[in-house]
């Protein structure tokens, strides 16, 4: 059975966002509990953007979130583009390809939406990550990087679509 990527179901909230807490976990990073409980809230995002998955088998092996425009999740400024959030692949089913499924489902939403870019910001740490996105078209903007704690960088990626 191929991969599937799709919304996620309200009975999957808090796998979802136990895979994404884990991932982010892994990182290496100091985490504050305050993100860590930001992460597994798939119940608080759905309101304000779409949590979709990655299912394999019948099993959620993937999450993020996608944010159309400016809404409450999409910490960037910028009316023209979507946003990319919290993106997390399951320990056991990483390598696979299953995180790229992910971003360029958000791409084509963000494409069949209108929007002129796609945006995300993302953990220096997360190499393997910032490698994807370049590798899908993303380009570096760091006059967008930020720090939201003192021991948290965080790098910007955009994708413009025009």
């Amino acid at each position: 059975m191929p991969l599937v990527v799709r919304n996620v179901a309200s009975e999957e909230f808090g796998l979802a966002g136990e895979i994404v807490a884990e991932a982010y976990r892994t990182l290496g990073d100091e985490e504050d509990g305050f993100y860590e409980r930001e992460l597994r809230d798939v119940a608080g995002r759905v309101d304000s953007s779409e949590v979709l998955v990655a299912e394999d088998d019948g099993r959620v092996v993937g999450c993020v979130t996608f944010v159309d425009g400016l809404r409450e999740l999409s910490e960037v400024d910028d009316p023209d583009a979507a946003t990319i959030r919290m993106l997390g692949v399951a320990r056991a089913a990483r390598g696979r390809g299953i995180g790229e499924l992910l971003v360029r489902e958000c791409i084509e939403r963000a494409r069949a939406s209108g929007r002129r870019r796609v945006r995300l910001d993302t953990r220096t740490s997360m190499i393997t990550a910032h490698r994807l996105y370049l590798r899908l078209g993303f380009r570096r903007a760091p006059e967008h990087d930020w720090s939201p704690a003192p021991e948290i960088e965080l790098v910007s990626f955009v994708l413009d679509l025009d």
